[in-house]
């Protein structure tokens, strides 16, 4: 493969990557090592091993048939594709808010906003990151969003790289404290807190017909349609760096504040704050570039590719619903009410940016099996060409992925009753 047609195929695994690198990530996995140490280690690798079937499996349907998985939804009946709508519907408001409100608290002490007039101004903020990113969208659509993730990719890769490198200059791992004493992931608070963790590491599963929409769309763009082995080892290198990442994020809670005995402040920009704050006051001021680059670029370029995400596939679940052609004014259209609908939960969670967060991870978590369920299905069926199916061991890993997700499904039901 000649180097012209790697940079054609570059494109949707990076923006996959970019996506599942935010709240994740920079919030959950830093959370985890903040308040367990490496205790949780264990369920970030285990999240990120369960789920990868059903990520990849975006990428090889689009390669293989030309079309999304939720037009692959439709074929099942129109049943699926309402309950595909409804189901993104109740959870895109709740995604959408909590990633808008952690990409506003880091913007809002970028340019200390809220110091300046003395009040909570990040849901004011929030109003301007959210018009700027659909303004990107409108104008440049999958071109700009494109160019844009991969600049921010860059800029992530380096901050955060750069940041782990000076924590573990700065502490060995060894001083890292155990978790506290009496910790049990499997009750109580911490069992939520699991879930909400699983939920989003490294993305909601409920996302993966993202990637086979971003894959078309990289076809469209270039012209070019590459071979599905091609294909796939493309979007392999965005996974492998979305699980890197998150091993990076959760060392530098553990190493920074773990070990310091620091806890990350619950409202927004006290938390944008917090996470800089507490880093380059460990590290020294040298490490703020690499922090606070590493911070707002992870939440940019999630709040972007997650609306792109959401209004493409509720143009795409639109056009499937009524077996006709994608249109560009429902795209547009779901970019503005999702929008307005984040921003609702913003006003309504001013100062708790806690409570936004994991009601939207534990929901995205609750969805999960039967959105695998139905993409396991669809690669694995007579109707889907022979020679693109997973393999045997992919086939094992996706059942074991999905036994996973729903034993862990059924108990969160089961500590709520």
């Amino acid at each position: 493969m000649n180097l012209r047609r790697i940079l054609l195929t570059l494109g949707p695994g990076i923006l996959f990557a970019s996506t599942a690198i935010g709240t994740s990530h920079l919030v959950q996995a830093t959370r985890a090592g903040a308040d367990y140490g490496f205790a949780l280690l264990w369920a970030v690798l285990a999240a990120n091993l369960a789920k990868y079937p059903f990520f990849e499996f975006g990428t090889r349907y689009a390669n293989a048939t030309g079309t999304s998985l939720i037009a692959g939804y439709r074929t099942f009946g129109k049943w699926a594709s309402w309950t595909y709508l409804i189901l993104t519907a109740l959870t895109c408001a709740f995604v959408m808010g909590g990633v808008g409100i952690v990409t506003a608290s880091f913007l809002d002490h970028l340019f200390g906003v809220s110091q300046t007039f003395g009040f909570n101004a990040t849901p004011h903020v929030a109003v301007i990151t959210f018009t700027a990113c659909v303004g990107l969208l409108f104008i440049g659509r999958f071109a700009a969003l494109d160019k844009v993730i991969k600049a921010i990719s860059l800029v992530l890769l380096i901050g955060t790289i750069g940041a782990t490198i000076g924590a573990l200059i700065h502490t060995p791992i060894a001083a890292v404290p155990p978790a506290p004493a009496g910790f049990n992931p499997w009750k109580g608070a911490e069992f939520t807190f699991l879930i909400a963790l699983l939920g989003w590491m490294p993305s909601a599963v409920d996302l993966s017909p993202w990637v086979s929409i971003w894959a078309l769309e990289r076809y469209k763009q270039t012209g070019f349609t590459p071979q599905l082995r091609n294909a796939l080892r493309e979007f392999n290198l965005g996974y492998v760096f979305c699980v890197v990442l998150a091993l990076c994020f959760l060392l530098l809670g553990a190493l920074l504040l773990r070990t310091h005995d620091v806890s990350l402040p619950s409202g927004t920009a006290a938390f944008a704050a917090g996470i800089i704050g507490l880093y380059t006051e460990v590290l020294g001021p040298w490490s703020a570039p690499f922090v606070g680059s590493a911070a707002f670029a992870a939440m940019l370029g999630t709040c972007i590719a997650c609306l792109d995400g959401f209004s493409r596939s509720f143009s795409h679940g639109i056009a499937a619903l009524r077996d006709a052609p994608v249109q560009l004014r429902h795209e547009r259209t779901s970019l503005i009410l999702i929008s307005l609908g984040a921003l609702l939960l913003i006003i309504a969670f001013p100062e708790d940016i806690r409570t936004l967060l994991d009601l939207g991870n534990i929901l995205s978590f609750c969805i999960a099996p039967p959105s695998a369920l139905a993409m396991l299905i669809l690669v694995t069926r007579r109707q889907f060409p022979e020679a693109a199916r997973p393999k045997v061991w992919l086939r094992w890993s996706a059942y074991l992925g999905l036994t996973f997700l729903l034993g862990l499904t059924l108990l969160f039901l089961r500590s709520l009753l």
